[in-house]
């Protein structure tokens, strides 16, 4: 696949077939994104990847802060109930969670460089993996900045901030293009021949 074509093709990806992708191609995709450009040669990512039994309890963890957050407040009982049932199997139906993370730096330049080449290292992913027929959704979910969260997956909020997850799969369904502004609605170019 060409990089132009990776870049126009690729969707984000909002739902999975039940398989789970190889082990040794998720591999592949996360390794190979680290040649995202990052500053100092830090490679601040971390990855945590949920499947299988260990989606129970991030699930379990995720659940917990819609909780905290108010989510299901306001709502009868039974439907609170069918309302935690259908997110809960929504999480378990997708095959992986990549939990992308990254150590905080209390210089606030070196904390926004390392964030930025998170980020980067994200898009790496995404389009790795479009790459390999494997849909992405990057997600930046509320529960990333519920520090009770963090604790319960056994991350210290103090000291890593939660980036996105991605959640990863086979796609069932492609979405559908949406147009992309026209570039001069956004470059502003100064190349010294501005009318005063």
């Amino acid at each position: 696949m060409e990089l132009l074509e990776a870049i126009r093709s690729r969707r984000s990806v909002h739902e999975y077939k039940e398989e789970k992708v190889d082990e040794g191609v998720l591999e592949r995709i996360f390794a190979e994104s680290a040649w995202a450009p990052n500053h100092r040669m830090k490679e601040p990512w971390q990855i945590r990847l949920y499947q299988d039994n260990g989606k129970i309890g991030y699930a379990q963890a995720v659940m917990e802060s819609y909780q905290r957050q108010g989510f299901f407040d306001g709502y009868e009982e039974d439907k609170t109930n069918r309302l935690q049932e259908g997110i809960r199997d929504f999480l378990m139906n997708i095959p992986h969670h990549a939990l992308i993370y990254m150590e905080r730096d209390e210089d606030v330049r070196k904390y926004e460089e390392d964030y930025a080449a998170v980020c980067a290292y994200i898009q790496n992913v995404q389009l790795l993996a479009w790459e390999a027929g494997v849909g992405v959704l990057w997600t930046t979910s509320p529960y990333l900045h519920d520090a009770q969260f963090s604790e319960a997956i056994g991350l210290d909020s103090r000291h890593f901030k939660l980036v996105s997850v991605l959640q990863m799969g086979y796609p069932k369904r492609i979405p559908k293009p949406k147009m992309r502004t026209p570039i001069h609605h956004k470059l502003d170019l100064h190349d010294g021949n501005e009318k005063s």
